[in-house]
């Protein structure tokens, strides 16, 4: 069969190299520009590239990997999905199948992907042809846990699609198949994951809070805690992406829904999304209490996407960070070697700095990309302009800091 994959973001550019190498497949995008460096950077790929939909009309299997993002007021955003999905009904034929990969709340496939496919194709679910869901496990940056590498959650319409569809991802999946009983249990699957991670972070966030009143470093606690077996070590830190940030999102929608308010969840989600005016807040006092004029201090930020090592800057909370600076009149200089300058500029209006070479009242590392992992705390104090006076989020510099023999302010989650 001839596999047609569509999203070629970082769940279905890796699915798709992967496929090609077992089967016929083709990869869609509706971003011409995307296809072009695409085609041209993995020349070496079987598979085929386009933007144009017509390609897809000889495809038998389709795979649906767009972002389910959520909008400015937590909503889902089924935008891309439903557009994908008109664009596959639109080349459906009997005994296709549909392979939903993105991330959507229990019940979203059946209820909003399937009725469009059968309108827009005239053909009857289950009868005409079948669908399914297999959440995606992507983690961006992470050479350890790949696709091949993590086992793989799949579930179908029915017996007969959950087996063709097994089948398909053993081919590439080398941890194995998990079959789910439903196609609403592997949405609540993946969906579940995600929500889990937020609020755990999110405890570990609140944490760091009253940890930072009692004047104890959040992260020496956790270390100690951690000599237990059974004792879960997530850290404190600024939760954005498309993932973590986001999927928990779709769960308090389905909840509503239900005439259920989910609290855990949502108190997790506000914790977590007031982290990035937390630590502005924590700046802009420490830096009043040393003394600094704020109308007329600068600011270095050190990295501004959601995490570290990875290039993506959707929905990072690094922002959050810098606009409550910003509020105070502060001047923010971000510098970020890993994100690239164009698409910061074009997303949220700043414009990276390459190499900082001013002097700062404070240094931010918010990102602990290794590039600011590698650095030495006198490298740091040399672009401050007294003392070494250092936020370090992620408490890269606990252990140093202790050493350190000159005069400095340090603070971190």
């Amino acid at each position: 069969m001839q596999i047609a994959i569509l999203g070629l973001g970082y769940v279905g550019l890796p699915l798709t190299l992967s496929m090609a190498k077992k089967h016929s497949v083709i990869g869609f995008d509706i971003n011409a520009e995307r296809i072009n460096f695409i085609a041209e950077n993995f020349s070496e790929s079987n598979a085929v590239f386009t933007f144009n939909a017509n390609d897809l009309k000889q495809s038998s299997f389709y795979i649906v990997a767009v972002p389910t993002p959520v909008n400015n007021y937590h909503q889902p955003d089924l935008t891309a999905l439903l557009s994908a999905t008109e664009t596959v009904g639109k080349m459906l034929k009997k005994d296709d199948i549909v392979v939903y990969e993105s991330t959507v709340y229990p019940g979203c496939t059946e209820e909003q992907c399937v009725p469009l496919l059968e309108k827009v194709s005239g053909l009857k679910c289950g009868q005409d042809f079948k669908v399914g869901y297999s959440p995606e496990r992507i983690n961006p940056g992470d050479k350890v846990h790949t696709l091949e590498a993590v086992k793989k959650i799949v579930s179908g319409c029915d017996t007969e699609a959950l087996d063709i569809i097994a089948r398909v991802y053993e081919t590439v999946v080398e941890a194995g198949i998990y079959k789910a009983p439903s196609i609403r249990i592997a949405e609540a699957a993946k969906i579940i994951e995600n929500t889990q991670r937020d609020v755990n972070i999110a405890l570990m966030n609140e944490l760091s809070i009253i940890f930072g009143r009692m004047g104890i470093n959040t992260f020496d606690v956790l270390e100690a805690a951690s000599t237990k077996w059974n004792f879960l070590n997530f850290k404190p830190g600024l939760v954005g992406g498309h993932c973590v940030g986001v999927d928990p999102y779709y769960l308090v929608h389905k909840a509503k829904e239900l005439k259920y308010h989910p609290q855990i969840i949502n108190a997790g989600r506000f914790i977590n999304d007031s982290m990035g005016g937390y630590v502005g807040k924590k700046v802009v006092k420490n830096m009043v209490a040393e003394g600094i004029k704020i109308n007329c201090a600068k600011v270095l930020i050190e990295g501004i996407t959601f995490k570290e090592n990875v290039p993506d800057i959707r929905n990072s909370k690094v922002i959050d960070l810098i606009r409550e600076l910003q509020d105070y009149h502060i001047e923010v200089d971000v510098v970020d070697t890993i994100a690239d300058t164009d698409e910061t500029k074009a997303m949220y209006g700043i414009t990276l700095v390459r190499e900082p070479k001013e002097k700062y009242d404070a240094v931010v590392l918010a990102v602990a990309h290794d590039i600011y992992k590698e650095q030495t705390l006198e490298q740091i104090k040399k672009l401050c302009k007294e003392k070494l006076f250092l936020f370090d989020l992620k408490g890269i510099f606990r252990d140093n800091i202790k050493n350190y023999k000159y005069e400095n302010f340090y603070w971190s989650l």
